[in-house]
């Protein structure tokens, strides 16, 4: 997205609750990738209106998301998968701190192997968000749809990836691949019998896709 409409969008955003700034603040210095406030803003008006009440994230930093996703949908449980340790005991202690951990359970481990074990046990959720090693978007979505409940609604971050998606030009020889992952994943969503999906085009580029 042109930096300017990003600004004008932002400037127009409600204030982050104090919680949240020091979250954002905290991801600023420390260069922890965190979704954009333009893109949780939209993902809270899709919770708001869906009130979930399960909700699976993979991929949980220092737990920014996940906090924030129960602004929109207070009464979820979620469950959010992180393979760093570092961010992990970082997001157990912000989610311990903001009296959230009865809510948000925090689970360390590979998201794929995680999924794999929750699918395994045949846990259903309304909503899943993913947001985590954009290579392995199509796996992680293969055991998504296993999950998600039919009228579910998938989210799925960083779809655009720095523009290099929808670029004309050829991707930096190190992003190829991931690039060429990226647009068959938003090709699987757009053209999935199950899915109806549509692609938003703020900051990084987020996926909604509703199960049919």
């Amino acid at each position: 997205m042109d930096k300017k409409i990003e600004n004008y969008l932002e400037n127009l955003l409600p204030a982050s609750p104090d919680s949240a700034k020091a979250l954002e603040k905290y991801a600023e210095i420390n260069h922890v990738p965190i979704i954009h406030r333009n893109s949780m803003h939209m993902i809270n008006l899709v919770l708001t209106m869906q009130q979930p009440e399960s909700i699976l994230e993979v991929g949980t930093a220092i737990g920014y998301s996940a906090l924030r996703m129960l602004e929109g949908a207070p009464d979820a449980k979620i469950i959010t998968v992180e393979k760093d340790k570092k961010r992990y005991y970082e997001a157990i202690t912000n989610i311990q701190e903001q009296k959230r951990n009865s809510q948000v359970d925090v689970i360390l481990g590979d998201a794929a192997d995680v999924m794999q074990d929750l699918a395994e046990k045949k846990k259903q959720f309304d909503v899943i968000f993913i947001d985590a090693a954009k290579g392995q978007y199509q796996s992680y979505f293969d055991l998504a749809d296993r999950m998600l409940i039919s009228g579910g609604i998938l989210i799925t971050d960083n779809v655009l990836f720095r523009g290099m998606v929808y670029s004309g030009g050829e991707a930096p020889k190190k992003y190829k691949t991931l690039v060429r992952k990226l647009k068959a994943y938003n090709e699987l969503l757009m053209n999935h019998p199950d899915y109806h999906t549509s692609i938003i085009p703020i900051d990084d580029g987020v996926s909604i896709s509703y199960k049919r």
